[in-house]
C-alpha cells in the first residue's frame, strides 16, 4: 500500500490493521495499539534498547520497535508476567511494562519523527512474530548486567 496517500488518522488505523494485522484504533486523534492478552510492550531507555536490539539481531529474533526520544518500546507477545523481584530490577533501570488495557500511541508516518514524536525502529510486518516478552525482560537484565561490570 502506498503510505504517501493515507491523509487521517482513520486511514492509519485501517493500514496497521490491514497490512499488520493490529487490532488499533482511533482514540482522541491518535492511533492506538491497546496492550492486550496477545499484543504487548516493553519500554526501555534508549542507551539500554540499543543494546537489546543488538542482542536480538544477534539471535534473529527482532520484532517492532518504536522510538521515541528518551524511550523505546518494543511489541512483544506478553508469554509470561515478570515475578515481583524481577519487576522490581525493572523498575530499578527504568524499563517499564505496561498492563493490559493501557495502549501505546503509533505514528501516523514510516518516516523518521511523525507528528506523534516517534517513528519505527523496526516497523511490524504481518509475517514477524512478535518476540516473547520472556525474551525481552531477560536480555534486557542480560544488557544491563553487561554495561555494570
Amino acid at each position: 500500500m502506498n503510505t504517501d496517500k493515507l491523509r487521517t488518522v482513520q486511514d492509519w488505523v485501517s493500514f496497521y490493521r490491514h497490512e499488520f494485522g493490529l487490532p488499533v484504533a482511533e482514540r482522541g486523534g491518535f492511533v492506538m495499539l491497546p496492550v492486550t492478552a496477545e499484543v504487548g510492550v516493553l519500554h526501555l531507555p534508549v542507551a539500554r534498547a540499543e543494546m537489546v536490539r543488538t542482542a536480538l539481531r544477534q539471535q534473529r529474533r527482532t520484532g517492532p520497535m518504536l522510538a521515541r526520544q528518551i524511550r523505546w518500546s518494543f511489541l512483544v507477545e506478553p508469554d509470561s508476567r515478570p515475578g515481583e523481584q524481577i519487576l522490581t530490577a525493572l523498575n530499578r533501570m527504568d524499563i517499564g511494562i505496561p498492563a493490559i488495557g493501557s495502549a501505546v500511541m503509533l505514528p501516523t508516518g514510516l518516516g523518521r519523527w511523525t507528528r506523534e514524536g516517534c517513528h519505527w525502529v523496526v516497523p511490524p510486518a504481518r509475517e514477524v512474530q512478535l518476540p516473547p516478552l520472556s525474551l525481552l525482560v531477560t536480555t534486557a537484565l542480560a544488557v544491563g548486567n553487561m554495561s555494570e561490570d
